[in-house]
């Protein structure tokens, strides 16, 4: 992105998603320079968000450098996971000096969905090029299956989703594939597009199972389910999948379903007039 057309008249303010603010940014933030500097720390760790995102923001700034720009995150809506639920199993000095933890992510969808419902035990399950499922208890964040990165989790149109670390090991060590090579393969070549697609049967079988799986898990961090809310491409447009997913859930009851577009954009409005509003 090189240039922006013409800006509307009387603007005042850009709200931009960013989809990792890292353990940094918990809330709205009006860019400079240095909130800039610490976004581009986290490009390794959302390769295909974060520079793209950057590179619209620099676009956005020397285009409207008289108005204020506000990045919203999509890791602060899940800020409010528990330890438990945020912890990796791994060694203390990963988590502590690395700062490696479960972020969560799709947070900003996630809860312009969660406003729509008065639910008190909600499951979202936010599925499109990229795919989360998400345990919403009393409008908070408790449990998601993205992690550390957007990798993680289910599997999407390109992304893995959650495997066997000792695959990546087996690859570098034994098959010789270079850390960038995986990177590739795993961000670029995996998930759907390796399984032929979402309207293969295999594709088509491995996606259900695993979202189903994930909701399970999510009754497990809710105590039970009220609603299943499905959004993004996939979850609003498939009826076929949402069918398989939640006849594979029949052991859960009857949780009330619903199929809603997120407004992630009503969301990043709202925050930037609150943030620009503040004293």
């Amino acid at each position: 992105m090189e240039s922006l057309d013409a800006l509307p008249a009387g603007l005042e303010a850009v709200g931009h998603r960013v989809v990792h603010g890292g353990g940094v940014f918990l809330d709205p933030v009006r860019v400079d320079d240095a909130v800039v500097a610490t976004l581009e720390r986290l490009i390794a760790l959302a390769p295909l968000h974060q520079a793209p995102a950057l590179e619209a923001l620099a676009v956005a700034r020397a285009a409207a450098p008289a108005v204020p720009h506000v990045a919203v995150f999509d890791t602060a809506f899940h800020a409010t996971l528990t330890e438990a639920a945020s912890t990796y199993a791994v060694p203390r000095a990963w988590r502590e000096q690395w700062g490696v933890r479960r972020f969560g992510f799709h947070g900003i969808a996630v809860e312009s969905v969660a406003e729509q419902f008065d639910a008190r035990r909600l499951v979202v399950c936010h599925l499109g090029g990229g795919c989360s499922v998400t345990a919403v208890l009393d409008g908070r964040s408790v449990d998601t299956t993205m992690g550390f990165t957007p990798l993680d989790g289910v599997p999407m149109a390109t992304r893995s989703g959650s495997i066997d670390p000792g695959i990546l090991l087996y690859a570098l060590r034994e098959r010789g594939l270079a850390p960038d090579e995986v990177d590739e393969a795993l961000e670029r070549h995996s998930g759907l597009d390796a399984l032929g697609g979402l309207d293969a049967d295999l594709g088509f079988a491995v996606f259900a199972r695993r979202i189903a799986q994930a909701v399970a898990a999510m009754a497990v961090a809710l105590g039970g389910v009220d609603v299943i809310a499905f959004s993004g491409g996939v979850g609003e447009n498939r009826a076929d999948v949402r069918g398989a997913v939640l006849e594979l859930l029949g052991f859960l009851g009857e949780p009330r379903v619903e199929v809603v577009p997120a407004r992630e954009d009503l969301v990043i409005a709202r925050a930037v007039r609150q943030l620009l509003s503040a004293p």
